[in-house]
């Protein structure tokens, strides 16, 4: 079985930032792919960004350039930094892990952004 924990969430500011992070721990392999989701109230999930192996990334238009996803390999960890934050980016936000054509997520995280 894997398991997703992620940390970092909270309170902050607008044009404030906030660095999220997902452990991954189970039986897991070293080809995979991991992202990042969030998820407002009254809106459909998104994607926020996601990277295979240890550069190849993609990012959602509304986070474009304000957010970075990154992984250590090692710890078998993403990272989300997050900068220039706005109100909008309020929601819960969700660690996607894939492997062998199977999703895992993680039980969530809340950012709240306050103007």
């Amino acid at each position: 079985h894997v398991q997703l924990v992620e940390s970092g969430g909270g309170l902050v500011q607008a044009g404030g930032s906030l660095r999220l992070s997902c452990e991954v721990s189970g039986s897991i392999f070293g080809i995979n792919s991991m992202g990042w989701y969030r998820q407002a109230p009254g809106k459909q999930r998104e994607l926020v960004a996601t990277i295979i192996g240890g550069d190849l990334t993609s990012y959602g238009d509304s986070v474009k350039g304000r957010f970075t996803i990154s992984r250590d390999n090692a710890k078998n960890t993403v990272h989300l930094q997050m900068n220039n934050l706005k109100p909008e980016d309020t929601a819960v936000y969700y660690c996607r892990y894939s492997q062998l054509g199977i999703d895992y997520w993680g039980q969530g995280t809340q950012v709240t952004v306050s103007s």
